[in-house]
């Protein structure tokens, strides 16, 4: 059963991943800092860490319903640069080159 949990939370992650990143690569680099999976409602609730190019540093929640589909918003939280300087030296959840905000559509 629980292997069963394991396979399914990873294929919900392959969707997810799928489905961000067309909007999450405008904003790249972005970091994961948060992915709780709830298998028995085949939802992902995760948070991002990016720089905005209107607010600066924000941290988004988002849930993703594999079952559905379907990404939501569930808002965001500004952060202060030094909150954020430790994710730097991690691996982006998605990578860029170099950080330019102003390259997105800041939605």
């Amino acid at each position: 059963m629980a292997s069963e949990n394991s396979e399914k939370i990873d294929q919900m992650r392959q969707l997810r991943d799928a489905k961000v990143r067309g909007h999450l690569e405008q904003y790249a680099p972005v970091w994961l800092v948060d992915d709780v999976p709830i298998a028995r409602d085949e939802i992902l609730r995760f948070d991002v860490v990016f720089l905005h190019p209107r607010y600066g540093w924000v941290k988004r929640r988002y849930r993703y319903d594999a079952f559905s589909d379907v990404l939501y918003y569930n808002g965001q939280r500004l952060m202060r640069e030094e909150n954020v300087l430790d994710l730097l030296d991690q691996e982006p959840y998605i990578s860029a080159e170099t950080i330019n905000p102003f390259e997105s559509y800041g939605g």
